[in-house]
């Protein structure tokens, strides 16, 4: 192996020692089943614990379902199942509406999701993926033009270190250094196919789409990466040597810090994003949260709702913005579509964005700064985990202080 493969896995396995086991809570819409609170339980606009899933380490949460990896590397899934993202069989009437395991032949070690579609990466280095993913034109299908309803192994020659979902397409970090995707590409979230081939209409189909594939940076340049996020059309990755952050996607209100609006099809450094160490990004639909390694957040993109944090009287963000109310205290940021969370040093939750029951805030009104998300359910408690879907919120706490 290359000298980079031995750092990033090292950096890698690191931060995956010190995850702690907890409870999982859920808020937001759960019409789909998505809060895995039984039929009867619709919506929770306060964190609400779900029975039996007291011992997780990862959390995902999907358009309309949620994926759960417990501490001893089980995958749990749940909501709706409509396109096969549960990873197992839902025939039996309200079953897609509590936990349930999904068989998948190894020892799971992280775990993502898309719209309809779900990843789970195993100790080897090798990925399993089940359901589909979507185009404007509907149903793509996965690793072929067919809805995966099991678990399926995907193809790579490296072994991967770091999955990444954003709403339709799939990212894989290989321990060379290099990213491969897989998936949609109308918004250029797959950094390797031009807009012409992105189009299911062209000459060689979907195939090339759902083959994971290498994404070619400058052949001149020796790049190796040590990270891969996604937003719901984009991607982000960070360059090991430099620090620098790649993207291609969607750019129609400056989310991936690039000067140019619209589509960018192939990888581009964002010069927006140098000279800080980042260590998180995330995106939603149309904005992107991005924290240093001084624990400082910044939000970049559209305003619109308050997902920026800014508050109430500003302007779409062409570059990263420092939200100087959350001062250098976060640990962890994510982006649900509309809406935005971070935890700070204490395990304190905070969110902000569009006014719903996925805010955890108890109230519908839009929230244009950071607000500390609190109930019962967190008073005493450590939050180690968040993660945020289309319309509802999942996060682990624990009884003890976060690790350092």
């Amino acid at each position: 192996r290359t000298l980079f493969a031995e750092d990033a896995v090292d950096l890698i396995a690191e931060s995956r020692k010190k995850r702690v086991a907890g409870r999982v809570l859920v808020f937001g819409d759960g019409v789909a089943g998505q809060l895995g609170l039984g039929e009867d339980v619709t919506e929770k606009g306060r964190p609400a614990p779900i029975p039996g899933l007291d011992s997780v380490i990862e959390v995902a949460a999907g358009g309309m379902h949620t994926v759960c990896l417990t501490a001893d590397y089980k995958v749990i899934t749940f909501g709706c199942n409509d396109e096969g993202a549960l990873g197992r069989d839902t025939s039996e009437e309200g079953s897609e509406f509590n936990p349930a395991e999904v068989e998948v032949p190894g020892k799971v070690v992280d775990i993502c999701a898309g719209d309809s579609h779900t990843a789970a990466l195993l100790d080897n280095g090798t990925v399993y993926v089940w359901g589909t993913f979507r185009d404007s034109h509907g149903s793509m299908g996965l690793l072929s033009k067919s809805i995966e309803k099991k678990p399926v192994l995907v193809s790579t020659d490296v072994k991967i270190l770091k999955i990444a979902s954003g709403s339709h397409h799939l990212m894989m970090l290989g321990a060379d250094g290099q990213l491969y995707s897989c998936g949609c590409a109308e918004q250029g979230q797959l950094g390797r196919v031009s807009e012409r081939g992105a189009s299911r209409d062209c000459r060689k189909g979907l195939g090339p789409l759902l083959i994971p594939t290498l994404v070619p940076f400058s052949v001149h340049s020796k790049l190796h990466f040590d990270n891969v996020w996604t937003g719901s059309f984009s991607t982000f990755t960070r360059e090991k040597h430099t620090g620098e952050i790649y993207v291609f996607g969607l750019n129609n209100y400056t989310q991936i810090g690039l000067d140019s609006g619209g589509v960018h099809f192939w990888p581009k450094m964002s010069k927006s994003f140098s000279g800080t160490n980042w260590v998180k990004i995330s995106g939603g639909e149309h904005h992107t949260v991005a924290m240093d390694s001084n624990g400082c957040v910044y939000t970049l993109g559209r305003k619109e709702y308050g997902r920026l944090g800014l508050g109430e009287n500003s302007e779409d963000a062409k570059k990263p913005t420092k939200i100087e109310s959350l001062g250098e205290k976060c640990l962890d940021v994510v982006c649900g579509s509309f809406v935005t969370f971070a935890i700070d040093r204490e395990g304190k939750l905070y969110s902000w964005g569009m006014g719903s029951a996925q805010l955890g805030l108890g109230a519908e009104e839009d929230t244009f700064v950071p607000a500390q998300v609190k109930s019962k359910q967190l008073e005493g408690k450590t939050v180690v985990r968040v993660s945020s879907g289309g319309q509802h919120t999942v996060v682990i706490v624990t009884d003890g202080q976060l690790p350092s």
